[in-house]
């Protein structure tokens, strides 16, 4: 074996796990009727597991200790910054809405963001605004725990939806 040959073996060994190497023919290369793609069939991860059982349960102890839906009803029409936050998420959730609900089930297109490549910035912008409007309504409420109780709502609903499809 020249070192070429050497070389280019150590070479292949890290670039593919052992069971997908090709045994290669007098002149280095590999044959025509041996593929070096291996499919393997990995399970999927259960939807329910440690991780979004703590954020929901989180979730639901946190609105129940800081009375989170009271506090909502309280400051919904006292505060422009509340207002301004729900018409952002408002904007973001139908953004997505449509992403989901219209590009990808209704006409099967996948890569939306490809096709329509303003879509997720603004999605992102929006609910990133939405964030900075609560926190800023909320304040007053909470004080520095704001951040922590919206993120811990955030999470919980976010692992609830996960649960659903």
């Amino acid at each position: 074996m020249d070192a070429l040959q050497a070389r280019e073996q150590l070479r292949r060994r890290y670039l593919f796990p052992r069971d997908t190497e090709a045994p290669l023919d007098g002149e280095g290369r590999a044959g025509p009727e041996v593929s070096t793609a291996v499919e393997r069939k990995e399970k999927p991860l259960p939807r329910l597991n440690i991780h979004s059982g703590f954020w929901i349960l989180a979730s639901i102890v946190v609105t129940y200790y800081v009375d989170f839906f009271k506090t909502i009803k309280e400051n919904f029409h006292s505060s422009s910054w509340f207002l301004a936050g729900g018409a952002l998420l408002l904007i973001s959730l139908s953004i997505a809405c449509y992403c989901i609900l219209y590009l990808e089930w209704g006409r099967g297109i996948q890569d939306y963001d490809a096709k329509y490549p303003t879509l997720i910035p603004i999605t992102t912008a929006a609910f990133i605004a939405a964030g900075v409007c609560f926190n800023a309504a909320l304040w007053p409420v909470w004080s520095f725990l704001t951040p922590l109780v919206l993120f811990t709502q955030f999470m919980g609903v976010v692992m609830l939806i996960s649960l659903l499809g």
